[in-house]
Parts: C-alpha cells; sequence; structure tokens
C-alpha cells in the first residue's frame, strides 16, 4: 500500500514531466517571430506535441503491462531529455517540429505513473490517489505556461527546453531513488500486448463512452489553452508573452479541486461529476464570450473550464481503472490515446476557427463540442451498465 509521501511524490514527478507537452504554447509568438514564420503556422508545434504524445501512449504505454514500470519510466525520461535538448538547439522550424514530436513521444511517463499508482492502491482510496496525482499533472500542465512564459520572456524560447531538460535529469535521480518497483502480469509477446487492445476496445463499453466523451473535452481544453494566445497578443490586449503566461497560474488554481474530485468518483454512480464538468464548461466558454476588456472574467472562465476539465477526466479515468486491473496499463493507453488525439485536433481546430472568424467563431465552434459531449452522455446513460 502506497503511503502519502509516495503519491504525492508521484504527483510532484508526474507534473513536471508532463508540463514538457505545454511548455510550447506560450512560446508560439517569439518562435514565429524568430523563424519568420506567422502565428498559425509556429502554432503547428502544439499540435505536433500533441500528436507525439498520442503515439507514445499507444506505442510505449502497453510495455508497462509487459515490463517493470520503474525502469521503463527511467529509460523513457533519459530518451526526454535528448529531444529536449534537440528542440533547444534546433535552427531550422522542420528539426523544432521534428523534435516536438519526439518530446510528446517521451513524455508519456505520467501515464505509467498513473497505473502504477492504482496497481498499489487499495480500492477504497484508488480514486482518491489517482486524483492526487491528477492534481500534481494538473499544476504541471497549467503552471508550465506560466513558467514558460517567463523564461521565454527573460531568456528566450530556447531557454525554457534547456531548463526542461535539467529538471527532467533531476527527476530521473529522484525517481531512480524512490519510486518503488512494480512488476507487470501479462506474460504473452508485444504483439498478443497490442491484440489484446483492440478486444477491450470490443467488450468494454465503459472504456468506449469514456474514450469518446474524453476526446471531446480534451479538444475543447486543448483548442483554448492554444488559440487564447493569439486572442491576448492581438488587440485590444496587446499581451507579451511573459503576461500571457501567467494567466496558467488561474488554470493552475482550479487543479486544486483533482482530490475532490476523485475521492466524488469512488462513489456509487460517478457519472453524475460528468454533467457537471460540461455545465461548468459550457459557463466558462460564455464568459469567454462576453470578455470584451474584461479580464476578471476571463480569468473565472479559465478557473472554471479547468476545473470542468478534471470532473471529467478525472471521473473518466478512475472508471477505467476499475474494470480490468491486471490491464490498467492497456485500458489507459487506449483511454489516454484518443484523449490525446482529441487535444491535437482540438488545437487545430481552434487555430483554424480563429483564421476563419476570430474569438467570436471559436466560442461558438467550443459550444457545439460541448452540446456534442452532452448528447453523448445522455445516450450512453440510458444503459445502466455505462453508470
Amino acid at each position: 500500500m502506497l503511503k502519502r509521501i509516495d503519491i504525492l511524490l508521484m504527483a510532484f514527478c508526474t507534473g513536471l514531466i508532463v508540463a514538457n507537452i505545454y511548455y510550447c504554447q506560450p512560446l508560439v509568438i517569439l518562435i514565429a517571430k524568430d523563424f519568420k514564420l506567422s502565428e498559425t503556422d509556429a502554432g503547428r508545434i502544439t499540435y505536433i506535441t500533441q500528436i507525439g504524445y498520442a503515439v507514445g501512449l499507444f506505442l510505449l504505454v502497453p510495455l508497462g503491462d509487459m515490463f517493470e514500470r520503474k525502469k521503463q519510466i527511467l529509460i523513457i525520461t533519459g530518451l526526454a531529455i535528448l529531444a529536449l535538448l534537440v528542440a533547444a538547439i534546433s535552427h531550422t522550424f522542420f528539426l523544432l517540429e521534428i523534435a516536438s514530436l519526439l518530446i510528446g513521444i517521451c513524455s508519456i511517463v505520467p501515464q505509467l505513473i498513473l497505473p502504477m499508482a492504482a496497481n498499489l492502491s487499495t480500492d477504497e482510496n484508488r480514486g482518491a490517489n489517482i486524483g492526487m496525482i491528477m492534481s500534481g499533472l494538473l499544476v504541471g500542465i497549467l503552471a508550465s505556461r506560466a513558467v514558460s512564459g517567463s523564461i521565454g520572456f527573460w531568456l528566450g524560447w530556447r531557454g525554457v527546453y534547456y531548463m526542461a531538460a535539467g529538471i527532467c535529469i533531476l527527476l530521473i535521480v529522484l525517481m531512480a531513488k524512490r519510486f518503488p518497483q512494480s512488476l507487470p502480469a501479462f506474460k504473452g509477446t508485444y504483439r498478443e500486448l497490442m491484440s489484446s487492445m483492440f478486444s477491450y476496445i470490443k467488450t468494454q463499453p465503459v472504456l468506449r463512452e469514456t474514450s469518446i466523451i474524453n476526446f471531446l473535452a480534451f479538444a475543447i481544453i486543448s483548442a483554448f489553452w492554444t488559440t487564447m494566445v493569439l486572442y491576448l497578443a492581438n488587440p485590444p490586449f496587446n499581451f507579451q508573452t511573459l503576461q500571457i503566461g501567467l494567466f496558467g497560474i488561474a488554470g493552475a488554481a482550479g487543479a486544486l479541486a483533482a482530490p475532490l474530485v476523485g475521492k466524488l468518483s469512488d462513489g456509487n454512480n460517478p457519472r453524475k461529476n460528468l454533467m457537471i464538468g460540461f455545465v461548468l464548461q459550457i459557463i466558462s466558454i460564455a464568459l469567454f464570450y462576453f470578455t470584451g476588456n474584461h479580464l476578471y472574467l476571463f480569468v473565472i472562465g479559465i478557473v472554471l473550464i479547468d476545473i470542468g476539465q478534471q470532473a471529467i477526466h478525472v471521473t473518466n479515468q478512475t472508471r477505467i481503472y476499475t474494470l480490468i486491473p491486471e490491464a490498467r496499463n492497456r485500458l489507459n493507453t487506449i483511454f489516454m490515446s484518443v484523449s490525446f488525439i482529441g487535444a491535437s485536433c482540438g488545437s487545430a481546430l481552434g487555430l483554424w476557427l480563429w483564421g476563419q472568424g476570430g474569438w467570436n467563431l471559436f466560442c461558438y465552434g467550443m459550444t457545439g463540442i460541448i452540446l456534442l459531449n452532452i448528447l453523448i452522455y445522455q445516450f450512453y446513460g440510458r444503459n445502466k451498465h455505462y453508470n
């Protein structure tokens, strides 16, 4: 059984490693100037990184059911350091795109830590432990934007990648000393391992529902954080990278809700948390639409959209971890791969909506996605097996 200090350590490492995927978002403006690209073209690295993360999830995370997880975590973190250094020394945008893809692939360690924690937790505290680690993960995601914006403003965008590589070096030492071993349960081949995932998609209705809902939820949150950089960098705000990055602090405040959501997800009907998430998303989009020059509405919207995202994501992740204990890595692979494909699609969609009709069209598009998610939720809710 895991101690509280173990969970806090896992949350700490999870947050710092997942941040590698999101450092690039506030840097889009600086990268565009450096490589003399449009802001929309430079924004490609945001969804290329997310595509890489989805690829890493699909190909590497299932190995956690086949090999010892601690060793896998250390090796992949080492590869992430190399990818971050390649990004830092990139002198063409094409090389930066390749490095961004590799950064995404090698930043899947949090999705190895979460099944490790689930395996070592009791049934009574599994949801709470997952919520605690998810809190660290989400704080890492959101605080990374503030850190990236600040470091990028003072030291340039390359300095952010050097900093990230240094952090990962320290984390390898920490994880090597403190992480417990987590032995696998799967004894077959890699081909059998991958084949088994497709059978789970066919036989596990809860896995299908959670994955579809998370696909759309991740599309919304990713589209917002990608597009809001362009929104705040243009009139009437004309904010610099440092100022834009600070908005990540507001999102980090919302991440404190994850442990509470995790505890609620241990109840008899965790699906009710999903509707709470949808409602919070709708309210936040309404606040973004009517923001105008009222930044306090924008900040409130950031807090609410991130709490809503957690209500959806933590609830769904807790639900899939109760399905087949010996296959948690594979179930998590399907779930998170679909989620981050949604994230990459959301980033691309957000940039497209911005280019076609600015912030108003972006808000209309996100509202449509939320309503679609509610319809899917209602469709699955008619069957008692999905609750």
